[in-house]
Parts: C-alpha cells; structure tokens; sequence
C-alpha cells in the first residue's frame, strides 16, 4: 500500500447506505487514495509525499 512518507497518509475505505423502503441497505466499499507524487526535498532526496505535505513545504520553505 501506497503511503505518504513525510505524513504516513494512505488509503481509506468509504462506503455509503442507501435507505429503500424505509430499511438501510449496504452499498459495496470502496478505497479512496490520496494524491501522492513524487517531489524532491530540500536535502535532495526523492520522496512520495501528499499534496497537502508538498504545499506546506513550499510555504516553510519561503
């Protein structure tokens, strides 16, 4: 599984229920991901990070 290397963010399971007929029924799961990319950090090292870690680096770094 795909994680965030700064933040340790990864995939979630989401589901919804649909209500018919006044009862709930389950609605198949599915696995959301996060946006991941690969950035270099100020050390020069590439790394898999979010999109949210890549625009807090970039507000740190100013």
């Amino acid at each position: 599984m795909k994680t965030c290397e700064i933040c340790g963010k990864g995939s979630q399971m989401g589901g919804a229920r649909k209500k018919l007929r006044g009862n709930y029924n389950p609605v198949n799961w599915l696995r959301k991901y996060p946006n991941l990319q690969k950035t270099r950090l100020i050390d020069g090292k590439r790394v898999l990070a979010c999109t949210d870690c890549i625009k807090k680096m970039s507000k740190s770094a100013k």
